[in-house]
């Protein structure tokens, strides 16, 4: 399979694929053209394009990048139905993008395709650094139709975390093939059934708009991973050279994580109840190397790994380099609400900013949490919260007893998730991360009942004392935004 190739060497620093918007187009425009790697998050984007076109889309952004994608009427069809002209009201709720389900609607898929589409196309506007998309596996409808708008604005690399993303290569190789894309999307089985534990997802994009574009190019696949044992797993799974590298993200890193190693077939807790990581957590990272050279491919370290000293760290242990994402997520370019960004600063600037890996998550997974005032964080914020579901990006898939597929999400109402088969202790203290993250990026316009946000960062106590760097003093008046840039960032990790 022929993928995608540069003249430039391929960079020691990747940024992290952060949150819904927080890595934005405009974020990792500005990493890639300063030589480093700049990453869009493919979270939810196809309900971002409809949040921006119901904005008036500002700066006319999107509407510039779907000029250039080459099915219009798919576009057409976008416009006619999401976008406003100057913008809704403030108080007039929006029209809501639709769910995914196995067999989406004509209009979900033309929006997933536009807007991964659009957000590589503008983040790779005008210069020839790499730019990549990250995916996270365990949200799965979407894929088939992201990658393939990623690939037709010609992404250059694809991390995929949060799961096993064996299918991904596949994937790659057929919209190379011109061929339809197959993926397996993990059920629930019901407990009487004999069938299997999955189902498939086929996005044939000739069929859907009419032809199939050539010469697209795979970009280059680097699964995020937390142990060795994947690492190994996923380099005898899948076929010589379909792996560029890895991302090792230890478990200090941000946003979701692998959970630790059971102990007695159970996760342990501390008095604060976040999971415990123990010794066999931690990555042997000359055993990777070794491992990562025997198979012709390299890998990254993430995790509180913001300072020359880590990278320098990360080199001298066999690594590239390393993967930053909270020095990043606090630049000036990055998508994070304005206000959030500046509290946030301060607050860990000044050393005051508690973190913590909370299971608040529907995926099941630590989820990293700022805890702040206002934000879903609070108690109070959640407890007042009106428990609903109505973007449904990280349901489970669940068959019913007469064979066919239910959804479900351990945020929704208590009495939908137990009627749907769910158990009630699951639903205890869960987040609805799809609206409270959306809300952390601004994008919590709904008429009069706008969501709260929900925080993610990581440890940035261990070992990330980067602010300290990077802003004069508490309120950090070193730029005309109260804080520092990406070229500032560029400066401190690589001294030039």
């Amino acid at each position: 399979m022929k993928d995608k190739t540069n003249d430039l060497p391929f960079p020691s620093v990747i940024q992290g694929g952060m949150g819904v918007a927080v890595s934005n187009w405009s974020l990792a425009r500005a990493v890639s053209m300063l030589g480093m790697l700049g990453t869009v998050s493919g979270v939810a984007l196809e309900r971002i394009l409809v949040i921006i076109l119901q904005n008036g889309d500002p700066g006319g952004h999107f509407r510039r990048a779907l000029a250039h994608f080459p099915y219009q009427q798919a576009v057409e069809r976008i416009m006619k139905e999401f976008y406003v002209e100057g913008g809704v009201s403030k108080r007039s709720p929006l029209r809501p993008c639709p769910m995914f389900t196995l067999q989406p609607s004509r209009i979900l898929i033309d929006l997933t395709v536009c807007a991964d589409f659009a957000a590589i196309w503008l983040a790779k506007e005008k210069h020839n650094g790499l730019v990549s998309i990250n995916f996270l596996e365990k949200l799965q409808m979407p894929h088939p139709y992201a990658l393939f708008g990623a690939m037709l604005a010609g992404v250059d690399v694809l991390t995929v975390g949060a799961g096993i993303p064996l299918p991904f290569p596949q994937m790659l190789e057929d919209i190379v093939a011109e061929r339809p894309v197959r993926y397996k999307v993990d059920v629930v089985p019901d407990h009487s059934s004999q069938g299997p534990n999955y189902r498939e997802i086929v996005f044939d994009p000739k069929e859907h708009f009419g032809e199939y574009p050539k010469g697209l190019i795979a970009p280059k696949f680097i699964p995020i991973i937390s142990s060795l044992v994947l690492a190994k797993a996923l380099l005898e799974r899948l076929p010589a050279s379909s792996i560029y590298g890895f991302v090792v993200e230890e478990d200090t890193a941000g946003g979701h994580n692998a959970p630790p190693r059971k102990v007695g077939g159970q996760i342990q807790f501390n008095h604060l109840g976040e999971p415990i990581y123990g010794p066999k957590d931690h990555v042997d990272y000359p055993k990777l190397a070794e491992l990562c050279r025997k198979n012709g491919a390299r890998f990254w370290i993430g995790g509180s790994m913001a300072s020359p000293e880590c990278l320098a760290f990360a080199k001298s242990v066999g690594a590239e380099g390393i993967q930053a994402g909270s020095i990043f997520a606090l630049a000036n370019e990055s998508g994070l609400e304005v206000n959030i960004k500046r509290t946030v600063r301060r607050l860990g600037y000044l050393g005051q900013l508690k973190i913590f890996n909370s299971m608040w998550s529907p995926t099941g997974f630590p989820f990293k949490v700022v805890s702040l005032h206002g934000t879903v964080s609070d108690r109070g914020v959640y407890e007042s919260r009106e428990r609903i579901c109505n973007q449904g990006a990280l349901v489970t898939l669940y068959e019913k007893a007469n064979g066919s597929i239910g959804y479900r999400c351990s945020a929704e109402p208590e009495t939908d998730y137990v009627a749907k088969g769910g158990k009630l202790e699951d639903t205890v203290s869960m987040r609805c991360l799809c609206n409270g993250l959306l809300a952390t990026a601004g994008l919590n316009h709904d008429g009069n009942k706008p969501e709260q946000p929900i925080v993610t960062l990581g440890n940035m106590m261990e070992g990330a004392s980067f602010l300290k760097h990077l802003m004069r003093d508490e309120n950090g008046q070193s730029s005309e935004f109260g804080s520092y840039s990406v070229a500032d960032v560029r400066r401190y990790l690589l001294g030039s």
